[in-house]
């Protein structure tokens, strides 16, 4: 029996499917009887639909309404069969269901940022224009960039986070034409509002912008000078809690408000979820300084409501939000949000923090509708992620092989298209220190402070980066590049991946290889909406095309000891090097290259 859910012979929509659509599904076998059986999620019970012979395979034609299903095909003896490839190119049989996400019939994701480039900003870290804007008793303020950050607790064993570099608005501006070089589109903004700690996931004050960072002056000007080269600015959007030193919590009594901590009277009681009043209530991961808020309350609508805070950011002009911690936020909230957003603006972007397959994700018991729903346009690719890093690492081709093939499954086309691909963020280590083969479990803060990669380690160590960036940029999604990555920036564990941006001492050769890569993306319109097609995975060496009707690109990685032979029938161009190669190309040992039929 055969079947590939990737071969649109064999299911007629690559990926999810709109309800009420249409959708032929074939399958080749040689028994006299096949039937396609179907469960919706949630149901024990199967429904059968018979296939028909039509030529040299079964056939049936269904239509689904909304939901997550799970299919497979018996044969007519009534064995259960998971059929034909197993994404990895093996053909066998196997006890799983396939899956199928069959999504709102009105949804529909922005189309601008196809093709384009993200680029995320821990702003504290990126770029200092002038002095300090302000300082506050109690923090610390390094005068020198190159400074390691505070990481150590105080004397009650608490890490602060209360160190600054200065970096700010002025200084984003100031570099605009910067990251109009690396290509990007779109810049994602680590928290900009009020908060006391350098991470602001600790929301002071949702309608204020830092002052550390500046003035909402600036942040209009930010998004207006933005907008003039093409570029859109992407917000935090810390919704599931705030800080205790808040205006809405004030613990520590620093705003001029009545908080939730001070007065089971104040406007923003109901905001929290106390146990004991009121020093015992339900904080983020047991963080006391992050008190979580509740989004049954009217808090709700103070975020997502008619003139809340993303009605607020929207008529401010901004790309749209990355929804910070979102399997934390229920459904109809995260509903609320994108709909107050689309309504100021339907091309603005909703984008989820999701580490797992977003498609069938599951917290705290419930099955999400991220994409059933259409409540999010768009999630940080994690499984990718750590899926490159698993190859480039240890040249497990076919891992990377069923992640792809699994993503372009389960998501419906458009949000694949828009995957924000990621190899490093402010919530994990640089990629470059994750190549470097450097194992630091069990080492100390301080042990890890010192540490860089060797200079006998770093060549290797910056050949697998471009193998894994090559990647990130080529396959399905916009490549979404944590600032200094391009600079070849080193770090491990959180403070040491929020060093500030090394300006004047970056790797030129690493950063020259991303220019290229955002100007071969911004070349070849089969990176914006095309198809993927995998030729190749296997003893360390991963080969696939992108193409469209106008272009088609073939991407080469070699993660092996040996040379691998790329054999073709015509003249291939490479798009990294300028070489021309007839028939056979020659893949050094860690080494990755883009070609073009010529």
């Amino acid at each position: 029996m055969f079947y590939n859910p990737l071969d649109k012979f064999y299911k007629s929509t690559t990926g999810a499917v709109r309800e009420g659509e249409k959708t032929v599904f074939r399958a080749k076998s040689d028994t006299g009887v096949c039937s396609l059986a179907m469960r919706r999620d949630g149901e024990a019970d199967y429904v059968y639909y018979p296939m028909f012979i039509d030529g040299a395979v079964f056939k049936a034609e269904i239509k689904l309404s909304k939901g997550l299903y799970f299919y497979h095909f018996e044969l007519g003896n009534g064995n259960k069969i998971w059929c034909g490839e197993d994404f990895t190119g093996v053909k066998t049989c196997c006890p799983s269901d396939f899956q199928l996400t069959v999504y709102d019939k009105n949804f529909s994701v922005p189309t601008w940022l196809n093709g384009g480039i993200i680029y995320q900003i821990f702003p504290d870290r990126f770029y200092k224009s002038g002095g300090f804007r302000v300082k506050e008793e109690g923090k610390v303020y390094h005068e020198n960039a190159s400074d390691t950050p505070c990481y150590l607790p105080d004397k009650n064993g608490k890490i602060l986070n209360n160190d600054f570099f200065g970096g700010n608005i002025d200084g984003i501006i100031e570099k605009l034409y910067y990251l109009k070089k690396l290509g990007v589109s779109a810049v994602y903004l680590n928290p900009i509002f009020k908060a006391y700690s350098n991470h602001r996931y600790d929301i002071g004050d949702y309608y204020e912008i830092d002052p550390l960072l500046g003035s909402f002056e600036d942040f209009e000007k930010l998004i207006i000078e933005s907008e003039k080269i093409g570029i859109k600015i992407i917000l935090d959007g810390v919704f599931n809690h705030v800080g205790d030193d808040s205006l809405y919590f004030n613990k520590y009594g620093k705003y001029n408000s009545v908080g939730a901590y001070q007065s089971k009277k104040s406007p923003y009681y109901q905001w929290f979820c106390f146990d004991e009043y009121p020093d015992k209530y339900k904080s983020w991961w047991g963080i006391t300084t992050l008190p979580t808020t509740d989004k049954e309350s009217n808090y709700a609508d103070f975020i997502a409501g008619d003139n809340g805070v993303v009605d607020f950011y929207a008529k401010k002009g901004v790309g749209g939000f990355r929804l910070d911690v979102v399997d934390e936020l229920p459904d109809k909230f995260v509903a609320k949000i994108r709909k107050t957003l689309k309504n100021n603006n339907p091309e603005a972007m909703v984008i989820g923090e999701v580490w797992e397959d977003a498609s069938n994700k599951i917290s705290y018991d419930v099955r999400r509708k991220y994409f059933v729903d259409g409540e999010l346009d768009s999630v940080m690719n994690y499984p990718l992620k750590n899926a490159i890093l698993n190859y480039v690492c240890n040249g497990n081709s076919k891992d990377i092989s069923l992640t792809v093939k699994t993503l372009i499954d389960h998501y419906p086309k458009c949000v694949t298209d828009n995957l924000m691909n990621i190899l490093s963020t402010h919530d994990t280590v640089r990629v470059l220190s994750a190549l470097s083969g450097i194992d630091t479990r069990g080492m100390s803060k301080s042990a890890q402070s010192e540490l860089s990669i060797t200079e006998q380690a770093y060549p290797e160590a910056v050949a697998r980066l471009k193998c894994a960036v090559v990647l990130q940029y080529m396959l399905p999604g916009v490549p979404s590049v944590y600032y200094g990555d391009e600079a070849g920036m080193e770090g491990f564990g959180d403070p040491f991946n929020r060093r500030f941006y090394p300006w004047g001492k970056e790797n030129k050769d690493i950063l020259s290889f991303y220019i290229k890569l955002g100007e071969i993306r911004k070349k070849y319109s089969a990176f914006k909406k095309g198809e993927y097609e995998e030729i190749c995975s296997e003893n360390g060496g991963f080969v696939f095309k992108r193409f469209d009707e106008n272009s088609e690109v073939l991407i080469c990685v070699n993660v092996s000891d040996s040379v691998k032979l790329i054999k073709y029938n015509g003249t291939l161009k490479s798009e990294l090097y300028n070489n021309v190669y007839e028939d056979v190309v020659e893949l050094k040992p860690f080494t990755a290259d883009i070609f073009t039929v010529k």
